[in-house]
């Protein structure tokens, strides 16, 4: 498990990578600042390449033209690259939905999903109206791989490789975005961060690649989401956070035995815990906490279950809506898809238990790139979707 505790300050040129490549892309303003005074520039070439990294989404620092000639090439002289992550390989669902491999400056992949008009997973939070619910949605991962070990997820299986950096956090929306040439400020856009990973144990990564977003790239945190499975120190962080997206908690059982068998976490912070520091976190106006909950068939989703699940939430006592998710299937996952039916009823019993409870739609099942399937694979994929 990765440490929670807040690294310290560590000089830009100092660092034992300073004669390998440097990425620019990742730095904020303060780290800017610091790089450009070192070599001896005015304080407005901050602001030129700020602009160039996170709202021109520049590939190359050559090509950064607001800069003088001389200031680049010092530049590159002393290892530095724009070193925004790359997509390399995608594919395409029959939904519209697409999946990419994105690769780091090491070479190392990880996913990321593109939903043309979402999943519906905004339905309810409070935080949207309208037809802003048909928002393009990017899902982002945090590490590469995962050391939660949820059995019903597929980057469980991976283990935990390592943890993404903020500029390959952040770069991985830049992307994307570029890739669709969105507008930001004009065209509609959700972020969730539920990709690979567990954000809150990569939690200082994690959040300065917030801030990036917010104030660098101008996304609202308003308009982000990320999901935990439960690491109490990380929420309890989180709830102290000026800048910060809406929060989503992975549930999946209605009790702490039934959820230690799916969700091994549970045995370090069990839902006592999650729940009260869940009630720590200030809410803006309207918004709600969101519980996620992965239906598997027969285990999970019976009528009890859902009765169970209410009387849990209740006792919560936060402003919250219930989203309901069928599991995704994974080649060698020993588990199975609710029907319908089951999904229907289970939904009906929440709100019978006077939950707000919304049913998620699968996006990309057939490119394995729906909730709990993101493995970094390319295995059986060429024959249903081909790359590009």
């Amino acid at each position: 498990m990765m440490p929670l505790g807040r690294k310290q300050p560590v000089s830009i040129l100092d660092s034992p990578e300073a004669a390998a490549v440097q990425s620019l892309f990742g730095l904020n303003h303060q780290q800017l600042t610091t790089l450009l005074g070192e070599f001896s520039e005015p304080a407005y070439r901050v602001k030129q390449l700020s602009e160039a990294l996170y709202r021109g989404w520049e590939e190359d620092l050559a090509e950064v033209s607001t800069l003088p000639r001389n200031l680049r090439a010092a530049m590159v002289e002393r290892g530095y690259a724009v070193g925004l992550p790359r997509i390399v390989e995608s594919f395409v669902s029959i939904d519209g939905t697409e999946r990419y491999l994105i690769a780091g400056n090491d070479g190392q992949t990880v996913e990321t999903v593109w939903m043309p008009d979402g999943d519906g997973g905004e339905a309810g939070d409070g935080s949207e109206s309208g037809t802003d619910l048909r928002r393009a949605t990017i899902c982002v991962s945090s590490q590469i791989g995962c050391a939660v070990n949820c059995q019903f997820c597929l980057t469980a299986k991976l283990g935990i490789i390592r943890n993404l950096t903020a500029g390959e956090i952040a770069g991985q929306v830049v992307a994307v975005l570029k890739r669709h040439k969105v507008k930001i400020g004009k065209d509609r856009i959700n972020l969730v961060f539920m990709g690979m990973g567990e954000p809150f144990l990569n939690y200082d990564e994690f959040m300065a690649a917030v801030r990036l977003l917010v104030e660098e790239v101008g996304i609202p945190e308003s308009r982000m989401t990320v999901s935990t499975s439960g690491i109490v120190p990380g929420i309890l962080r989180f709830a102290q956070e000026p800048i910060r997206p809406k929060l989503a908690i992975s549930l999946n059982a209605p009790n702490d035995a039934a959820r230690t068998e799916i969700m091994p976490i549970t045995k370090k912070w069990n839902l006592d815990h999650v729940i009260a520091a869940v009630r720590q976190v200030p809410l803006r106006a309207k918004e709600k906490i969101t519980f996620e909950y992965v239906l598997l068939g027969g285990l999970n989703d019976r009528e009890r279950d859902a009765d169970e699940v209410g009387r849990l939430l209740r006792r919560a006592n936060v402003p919250l809506k219930v989203n309901l998710i069928v599991w995704n299937p994974g080649p060698g996952m020993p588990y199975s898809m609710s029907d319908p039916h089951t999904v229907h009823l289970f939904q009906y019993r929440l709100k019978f238990n006077n939950l707000s409870a919304y049913v998620r739609r699968p996006r990309g099942r057939d490119i394995y790139a729906a909730c709990g399937q993101l493995k970094r694979t390319t295995d059986n994929l060429v024959q249903l979707s081909g790359t590009s």
